[in-house]
């Protein structure tokens, strides 16, 4: 039998939605400086952080505004790091983003 940690067990208990592959904005500055813009699928949002879907591959701690609903006058803004970026069977990449605490 294996030891759950609280971490893990709060995380597994704690509220996940399902976004159904909502489209979602990413922004982010690339490690020349420039803003980048994508619209990406987001697959989950829980508590502390979201999963996204995305053709490219995004480096380990990088900081992202997700932004929900960006063409409407209620859009929601979230900040986060990116936590894992793992590459899937279809070339696309899985990629885990932490929400910021502050925010």
């Amino acid at each position: 039998m294996t030891d759950i940690s609280d971490d893990d067990s709060e995380r597994r208990s704690s509220f996940r939605l399902d976004m159904e592959k909502e489209l979602v904005d990413i922004i982010w500055t690339d490690e020349s400086g420039q803003e980048k813009t994508k619209k990406i699928i987001c697959l989950d949002f829980a508590r502390g952080g979201l999963k996204l879907d995305c053709d490219i591959s995004l480096p380990v701690q990088i900081a992202v505004t997700v932004i929900f609903r960006s063409a409407s006058a209620n859009s929601q803004k979230l900040y986060g790091k990116v936590l894992r970026c793992i590459k899937q069977d279809n070339g696309w990449f899985e990629i885990a983003l932490v929400l910021d605490k502050d925010e």
